[in-house]
């Protein structure tokens, strides 16, 4: 076909493996999207984990059309109200002193943008980092980033450190009764850190979920330890929220269930749902001392009003439709589905997450926890056989982990359909693996 030898020919491979799912999409609508033969398949990633209100919502499509014709891009100088109305309502969505907004296009550029300030702020240059991290493709998001892409590349950003990831069905740090002890396992990093460390930490940069490294929750109690941790050493916390913020797992955003704030907060993917928008949110304190030190981060896409009018509708159709509360009760429907799906098939080991960011790890042993790289993939093919796009995460060390997180605008029904061709596949797959 046409299409396949040009795509072969002409398009740079860069997923790391080298494929793309094999299928031409011509349009996407609410929880699904519509190949080019006819067939409508069920998205349980919304999109890149970011069309958190489902494909082509009407009240974006509306916003992007009136704001193309009037609006769209100024010099990076420039400022229009959809800015400004965008930065004053994410500050008033998020606790004291979270005030001072910077608009972004993507994740990794935020991240970029806030290990930039971090550094700047506290004239330092070390940064902790999970090991199992995903933190962007740009030079210090990269050089914060440990689950894959490291190698091949030269030397990373100096001052880069990773620490062990807590996992609680995968633990390194067992208490008495077997259980994860986070306690010990966050001793021994710092520990490690300090011996390492030349002095000079600017920065702690974690997701509350790691989403790339596994769906992977941090225990309740963890991230206030981790500030402290952090806070001692003269470091900044930044959390990364470009798949936990602004709803999907239940709350606005991930860290209101630990208490904790950070001093820099980075949104993407979920505020410009599904188009190119990200933020760093940070004090009034560390804003000014990075402007008096002349804090640089001028870029072609700064606040553009584009996107910032979408992110602004964004956050009317949130709050409006109360998708917070809708993400929490789904977010309970679709684990409590997931968790029946595992009564019934031995190869599902794990089920994890928040809200509407759920991870399910397969296993070919329960009681070793064997790893299940060959069968998440075969499980993977045949959802998309079956009308189901998941993703499947394949790190070192674990089995296949399936992100499932569907758009906030999702039905209990869709839920279902997407229980149910999973509960298929799975049942299709697995005898030739075990």
């Amino acid at each position: 076909m046409e299409f396949w030898s040009d795509a072969e020919r002409h398009l740079v491979r860069y997923s790391g493996a080298g494929t793309f799912t094999p299928e031409i999409i011509e349009r996407a609508e609410g929880s699904f999207v519509f190949t080019a033969d006819g067939r409508r398949v069920l998205d349980f990633t919304s999109g890149q984990m970011s069309a958190i209100l489902g494909h082509s919502h009407p009240a974006v499509v509306a916003t992007v059309q009136r704001q193309v014709a009037t609006l769209d891009h100024l010099f990076s100088g420039m400022l229009s109200r959809p800015v400004v109305d965008l930065a004053r309502r994410l500050a008033e969505s998020l606790p004291e002193p979270l005030s001072k907004v910077l608009l972004l296009t993507t994740g990794a550029e935020s991240n970029e943008a806030a290990i930039r300030m971090a550094k700047l702020v506290t004239g330092r240059h070390e940064i902790v980092s999970f090991g199992r991290s995903w933190h962007g493709m740009t030079q210090a998001a990269a050089s914060a980033t440990y689950s894959s892409g490291r190698k091949g590349y030269g030397p990373a950003a100096p001052g880069n450190f990773a620490i062990p990831t807590p996992n609680a069905y995968r633990p390194d740090f067992t208490d008495a009764n077997g259980e994860l002890d986070w306690r010990r396992q966050l001793e021994f990093s710092f520990e490690l850190f300090d011996a390492q460390s030349v002095g000079s930490l600017a920065a702690c940069i974690v997701e509350p979920i790691l989403s790339s490294g596994g769906v992977l929750d941090l225990p309740p109690g963890y991230l206030a330890a981790l500030r402290d941790k952090c806070h001692e050493r003269g470091g900044l916390l930044i959390l990364d929220e470009a798949q936990t913020g602004l709803c999907r797992t239940g709350d606005w955003y991930a860290f209101q269930r630990d208490g904790v704030v950070p001093d820099l907060l980075t949104l993407s993917k979920t505020l410009g749902a599904g188009l190119p928008l990200a933020a760093v949110v940070t004090s009034p304190e560390i804003e000014q001392t990075a402007h008096d030190r002349g804090f640089l981060f001028f870029t072609t896409h700064v606040s553009d009003p584009l996107v910032a009018a979408v992110g602004n509708t964004v956050l009317d159709v949130l709050t409006g439709e109360r998708l917070d509360d809708q993400a929490r009760k789904l977010g309970e429907h679709l684990s409590a589905g997931l968790l029946e799906l595992k009564d019934s098939h031995a190869v599902i080991g794990d089920v994890r997450g928040r809200g509407l960011l759920v991870g399910l790890e397969l296993v070919l042993d329960r009681q070793t926890k064997q790893p299940a790289d060959e069968l998440g993939a075969a499980v993977t093919r045949r959802c998309l056989e079956l009308g189901l796009h998941m993703n499947v995460v394949q790190l070192p060390g674990m089995g296949g982990v399936f992100r499932i997180a569907p758009a906030l605008t999702s039905t209990a029904a869709e839920l279902d359909l997407g229980l149910e061709i999973l509960d298929q596949a799975i049942g299709d797959v697995a005898p030739r693996f075990i």
